[in-house]
């Protein structure tokens, strides 16, 4: 552990936010795979899924979670699949 003040600070912090993300990350990739479940047999509500699921990626994008361009890339495989 550390001795400076700051760096406990940032410990916690760092912590905290670390389970902020993890928590959003394993939300993002929960709706991922309802979604590509829902394509998968052909659901009637997939579309309402891969709505909620491009939400999530945008979402994780404003916050940090993701990069642009790897939610682009997350974005373009589900609509390919759930068009195609």
């Amino acid at each position: 552990m550390a001795n400076i003040k700051s760096s406990k600070k940032r410990i916690l912090v760092n912590a905290k936010k670390a389970a902020r993300n993890k928590s959003n990350n394993t939300a993002l990739k929960t709706a991922l795979k309802k979604a590509y479940s829902a394509i998968e047999n052909d659901s009637a509500d997939k579309a309402e899924l891969v709505k909620d699921a491009e939400k999530k990626i945008d979402r994780a994008v404003v916050k940090g979670i993701l990069h642009k361009n790897n939610a682009a890339r997350k974005k373009s495989a589900l609509a390919k699949k759930a068009n195609g």
